[in-house]
């Protein structure tokens, strides 16, 4: 049994539309989970009414991402779950999404899973993957290389995002859960997949399944419109922000190799003290 563990604080007019996606899907062998993480715009009444099939946990206001989908994928697993699915409430999942998902999924059964990201408003992609390199801290787009006609199937990457990320069970007994205590926001997803690439699990994006994503309405883009002294401080310290040098931190000192790790500090925390008024 797949279940999808969506965490929501506030915004139902994107959670709306993405249970609206899921009730749409081709296959219906799968169970949703909402975690509403004190959600203040009725967000749990309009799910009691609109979806009583969704399954909701209710968050205390402070879960954020991560501890929001640990929550959900804890549920999950107690009940059985063979594979979960972590989708944010801002995406709409296509008719075929769900199904081709599991299609691959049946071929690689150990691996983790990602869609191709369009963007909702033009249907271009606007993300296929990446692989990194954590000696130049330089990212290698998918999009920009693969010509049209290998636009198919899976590809290696080095991480994935949450959005739409397909995860076997066997991932959580071997290494555990997201990384909350550290990560509360930001780079949990990456982190997660990238320890799981280390651990033996292959991660590849899917190029037959594809989510619709909005992302101008994305955290990190809107607080960059709005660049403040109080926004950079925010960028760099708060739990919701971007280039928070803590994660970061951590998140180098998990998956960096050692030799490279000095070189990778540097360059990520130049990136971050500057790149709030670059980009």
């Amino acid at each position: 049994m797949l279940y999808v563990i969506i965490p929501v604080f506030n915004r139902w007019h994107f959670t709306r539309a993405c249970l609206q996606s899921l009730q749409a899907q081709k296959v219906q062998h799968f169970r949703v989970v909402v975690v509403d993480d004190g959600s203040t715009d009725g967000t749990a009444a309009h799910l009691a009414r609109e979806f009583p099939a969704v399954e909701v946990l209710p968050g205390t206001g402070q879960l954020y991402w991560t501890a929001a989908v640990n929550l959900g994928i804890r549920h999950a697993l107690a009940r059985g779950a063979d594979r979960v699915m972590t989708l944010n409430n801002d995406v709409v999942a296509p008719p075929d999404f769900i199904e081709n998902a599991l299609r691959w999924a049946r071929r690689q059964p150990s691996a983790l899973l990602g869609p191709v990201e369009l963007d909702a408003a033009t249907g271009q992609p606007v993300f296929g993957g990446e692989t990194f390199s954590f000696l130049t801290h330089q990212r290698h787009n998918l999009l920009a290389t693969l010509p049209p006609e290998d636009r198919c199937g899976l590809h290696p990457v080095t991480y994935l995002p949450g959005r739409g990320l397909l995860i076997p069970a066997a991932v959580f007994v071997t290494q555990g859960l997201f990384d909350e205590r550290h990560l509360p926001h930001y780079l949990a997803d990456y982190d997660f997949t990238s320890q799981a690439r280390r651990a033996g699990f292959p991660v590849y994006v899917n190029y037959d399944t594809h989510l619709l994503t909005y992302p101008d309405d994305s955290g990190q883009v809107q607080t960059r419109r709005r660049r403040s002294l109080r926004g950079y401080y925010q960028h760099l310290f708060g739990i919701r922000g971007g280039g928070n040098l803590r994660n970061f931190t951590y998140f180098a000192l998990k998956n960096a190799p050692v030799f490279f790790l000095p070189f990778f500090l540097l360059n990520g925390y130049l990136r971050r003290l500057l790149g709030y008024f670059l980009h």
